[in-house]
Order: C-alpha cells, then structure tokens, then sequence
C-alpha cells in the first residue's frame, strides 16, 4: 500500500524486461520462510510461475498457514514447483540455492538467521533475499553474519504494493545489493512483482524505503490536518482536493489516499477506513526511520510529533487496526456522508 513512483535506478530499465532472465543463472531450490498477509501471497506467486522441476521449501511458526498453502498451491493445478512443507527455518534453507524471508520486526529478522546460519548447514554458494521492514543497521549485522559464514550473500529486498500487490504480483522491489548479485536477485523477484529498484548496495534498499515512507508518514498527517481545515471553513472536500491536486499541496495522501469520505471513491476512508496500509505498520516504519536517522546523524525536526499522532491514534477503538489515513478521525475531522 505504500506508494512508490518506480522507475529502474543505474541499469538501464533491465528490471522492467523480462528477457535478460534466460542469461541469469538458473535456480531450481528455493525456500521461503514467513507466511505473514505479505508473504503468503508471495510464496504462492514464486511457486505458480516456477518450472514444474524446481522445488519451494516453505516454512511459519503458523502450521496452519503452511498447510493452507500447500493446498491452495495443489489446488491451482498443473504447473508450477513442487511443494514441500519445512520442519523449520533451517530446513527450509539446507538445501535451496535461493532464501527468501518476509518477517515482522528486526528481532524475527535476527532469531531467524541464527537459527539457519547454523554449522549444519551445508556450504553454498546461496543468495539470501531479505523482504521484511527493518533498519538498515540490523540488515548489515546480518548480511556480516551470513558473509562470516561463507554461506553466500546476503540482499535487503523490502517492497512497496500491499497485500494487494502481493496478490496480483505487482509489488515494487527497492533493492540493496552489490552488483554481480543484481540480476540473480532480480529474476526471483519479478516472479513475485513487477519492478525492481536497485538502489545500490547492501542495506540501501531499506534506506530508500524508510525515508519514502517517513515522508509519507508525514504528507498524510498534514492531508488530514488541511482537509480538515478547509472544511471548517465552508469549503467543499472534493473542490478543496481538486485545487490541492493542480497545486503544490498535491501528494499521495490527498490525490489517492485521500482521508475525506467520498473525495476519492476508492480510498479506504469509504469503507470505514478499512483495509489499505494499517496505522501500525505506518507506526512501525516511522519509528524504524527514526532508529536510522539518529545512527546516521540526520535531524528529523518533525519525526517525534508525527510519531506522536500515529501512537495516540492506534490506541483509540475507532482508530485501532485501519488504514493510516484514519488520523484524520483522531484529528477531530468531519466525516459526515458525501452526497
């Protein structure tokens, strides 16, 4: 649901064709491990546009997930890679040239790789695909872990796109790899997006992510805060978006965000601000920016009132679990129905 306007970064478009994957080295044995809304979706893309003779391991402390998908994978039919069901993260991992993992927070990041960079371990030469939404300073501790012990390389790979991106296979890579390692990344992930940012080595991925989204994070509050404004002072929602979206007001927020009921029909704050990119995570994303921010000496004079917003906000009932626009309810906005 975070939005990047995408175009590939330093190599000539080569993430938005398809054709150069027949010079990348083939790769038959994956595993994926964390089956979380995200990774779910994209564990059953990667399997359904593999070859019939690869091979995914996949892996959740949630059995659950992991059976569900195994079924829906054997359901869609003929076609795609074998399944196999993981006893762990290790498991998962011993035997594929390529690991892909999707978790929560640095702490699930950290515990996982430990558990897999263990001496059982056969020796490999392996390409770690890190997606998950962490600070790029634990990303490099355990890119130096994985380096330390000489099983591959190790890639920061968080995305942009949603649930429903995940789903439809249209996410948005920003990818923090060194050089030779970029079109070997690439291939896996257009079999789970469709663009790939590379923006430039390990752990910058993450860093352009977070600073994408501490903007955002502050372009939404201030949608709210102007929305709300304007229409205390008489003015029209639509009519107010309308001349904010020709102006230099304009941004994500107000033009497909927008946090005003019936401004823009597809918003989630049509649907009781339901679905869309939950406050949480927002949260989440603001804070991890915030962590690199301070390691990098950089000052945020806003981060620390917008993290405010965001925490007082999840806490309250009517706000708690929906989309992040939803502090314009926090805020006090009007949110009677538009004719």
């Amino acid at each position: 649901m975070e939005p990047v306007a995408v175009a590939r970064l330093g190599l000539g478009g080569l993430a938005q064709r398809r054709g150069f994957a027949s010079t990348a080295r083939r790769l038959d044995t994956y595993g994926f491990v964390g089956l979380g809304q995200m990774g779910y979706q994209m564990a059953k893309n990667l399997q359904a546009k593999l070859k019939p003779t690869d091979k995914v391991a996949i892996f959740d402390i949630n059995r659950d997930a992991m059976k569900g998908l195994e079924t829906e994978m054997k359901a869609a039919g003929a076609g795609g890679a074998a399944v196999e069901l993981a006893a762990s993260a290790f498991d998962a991992s011993k035997d594929a040239d390529t690991v892909i993992t999707v978790l929560p927070e640095p702490q699930h990041v950290q515990g996982v790789y430990k558990s897999i960079l263990t001496a059982a371990l056969p020796q490999k030469d392996r390409v770690f695909v890190d997606c998950s939404t962490i600070d790029p300073s634990t990303s490099r501790q355990v890119a130096a872990s994985v380096a330390e012990a000489g099983q591959g390389t190790f890639v920061d790979a968080p995305m942009s796109g949603g649930v429903v991106g995940a789903t439809a296979g249209t996410l948005t890579f920003m990818l923090g790899a060194g050089e030779a390692t970029v079109a070997r990344v690439e291939a896996v992930l257009l079999h789970m997006g469709r663009k790939v940012l590379h923006c430039g080595e390990q752990g910058a991925g993450l860093s352009a992510k977070l600073a994408n989204n501490y903007l955002l994070a502050l372009n939404n509050i201030a949608t709210a805060e102007a929305m709300n404004l304007g229409m205390r002072w008489g003015l029209d929602p639509k009519k107010l978006a309308g001349v904010i979206n020709v102006s230099t007001g304009k941004c994500w927020p107000s033009e497909v965000n927008n946090p005003v009921r019936g401004v823009v029909e597809t918003a989630p704050a049509g649907r009781d601000y339901r679905g869309g990119f939950g406050i949480s995570l927002m949260k989440k994303d603001l804070r991890l920016a915030m962590v690199a921010a301070k390691e990098a000496g950089a000052r945020m004079a806003l981060a620390d009132t917008a993290f405010g917003v965001y925490e007082a906000a999840e806490k309250l009932d009517e706000c708690k679990g929906r989309d992040f626009s939803v502090v314009y309810r926090y805020l006090g906005g009007k949110e009677e129905k538009q004719e």
